[in-house]
């Protein structure tokens, strides 16, 4: 265990289940531990429950050297480490080692600093201190599917701009040379057009061809990610609701899947709102009381997939076209309409997905029994326990007792 320089592509395999945080009790740890991670190294912190530091030193970057420097000082222990790039595969694999690990929220841990300087030292043993006190702001450990899910979506949205990039440079080159054309933009006719317009000159001719080659090339990559999403979330529930909604597409459910994973994450929907970055901030002092627009903190991707969808809502959804309409005749601008619409939206989907029963793991494994019954053991030994599945009303398939299937242990995140 240690950096992992290659490997394997893995299936991904989507689960609602959250991934556990570890199997220890918070009430019996006597060690709180600290790690502030880099790619090359990482400073470890060792406190004991009275904040008394036992140890504050460098490790490989490695999950075996870490729990062996940690073991020497007893056990057991809990681990903070902050959420940057790569902590959360490093963290994942102390939790295959039965170790309880909390994702730090990197920009809180950053305000309760309170320090201009700044040493790995230092970071190491506040993030072991927070954790100590209970003081430590947690965010979510999405497991690896997710990720793998996340890395795709990212991906068609990095192509997406690329594309979009392209388009401006070819309308902002036409509009230089003031050249104006009667088709509809960007149909099959307008861009015959525009590569056959001698009114940008011989050069501007030559940079136009090529950027809408440039525009050609990412829409073939495009389609083969959305084919690739297609195949990944074609049982999953949470996305096959959310595509059952009047204007929610492929690329914003499977946005929504990948960056919220489940639901159960949230407590309320105002909750889930925030996290979309769709409340108003508020900037009140003393007598006056104010907003500022939308809040800062928050994943401007997934804001821009849900203000998106909130046009599509106002324009296709009679429910949402009313709200729309009505902030309309009131003054108020699209924009802050479409916010608006945005913000009520997501209150009502939580409630809507929150009720979703999770019947994909086993789905999933009853596809991969039906097709190879040997791989369904190796990808689902924790379902081949006992004689009768959750899932079968009556008589069980022969398939079915032969192995023994068991109620699944989804507590485990299964990326053969």
């Amino acid at each position: 265990m240690g950096m992992k320089v290659c490997g394997s592509l893995r299936r991904v395999v989507l689960s609602d289940i959250p991934f556990p945080i570890g199997a220890a009790d918070m009430a019996s740890v006597t060690l709180f531990v600290g790690l502030d991670y880099h790619q090359a190294f990482i400073q470890v912190c060792v406190l004991d429950a009275a904040g008394k530091q036992i140890m504050n030193r460098r490790c490989d970057n490695s999950a075996a050297a870490v729990l062996e420097a940690v073991q020497r000082q007893g056990e057991p222990a809990a681990f903070a480490i902050e959420s940057c790039c790569g902590a959360a595969d490093f963290a994942e694999e102390l939790v295959a080692e039965g170790q309880q690990v909390s994702l730090a929220h990197a920009g809180y841990v950053h305000k309760l600093k309170q320090s201009p300087d700044k040493t790995d030292w230092s970071d190491a043993r506040l993030l072991a201190d927070l954790l100590r006190v209970g003081y430590l702001p947690r965010v979510w450990l999405a497991p690896s599917n997710l990720r793998q899910l996340r890395h795709l979506v990212q991906y068609r949205q990095q192509l997406a701009k690329a594309r979009r990039a392209a388009k401006l440079r070819v309308t902002a080159l036409l509009r230089s040379e003031r050249v104006v054309l009667v088709h509809t933009r960007w149909t099959k006719d307008w861009i015959e057009a525009v590569r056959q317009c001698v009114l940008l000159g011989e050069e501007g001719q030559r940079v136009v061809r090529r950027q809408l080659d440039e525009i050609e090339s990412p829409q073939k990559r495009i389609a083969q990610a959305e084919k690739r999403l297609e195949e990944l979330t074609a049982e999953d529930p949470f996305v096959t609701r959310l595509r059952e909604m009047a204007g929610i597409g492929l690329v914003t459910a499977v946005a929504f899947r990948a960056e919220l994973g489940t639901m159960d994450r949230f407590r309320s929907g105002k909750r889930l709102s925030r996290f979309c970055g769709l409340s108003p901030q508020n900037v009140s002092s003393g007598q006056k009381q104010a907003d500022a627009g939308l809040i800062k903190s928050a994943n401007s991707e997934l804001r821009s997939v849900v203000v998106e969808a909130a046009h599509r809502l106002i324009r296709l959804d009679p429910k949402w076209r009313k709200l729309g309409g009505a902030l309309k005749s009131r003054g108020k601008s699209g924009s802050l309409v479409a916010a608006a619409v945005a913000n009520r939206w997501v209150r009502w989907l939580y409630h809507q997905l929150k009720a979703i029963p999770s019947r994909e793991p086993e789905a999933i494994f009853r596809r991969v029994l039906k097709r190879d019954v040997a791989e369904a053991v190796r990808e689902f030994p924790d379902m081949v326990m006992s004689s009768s599945p959750p899932w079968a009303a009556g008589k069980p398939a022969r398939s079915d007792r032969r192995l023994g299937l068991a109620n699944p242990a989804w507590n485990l995140v299964h990326s053969p």
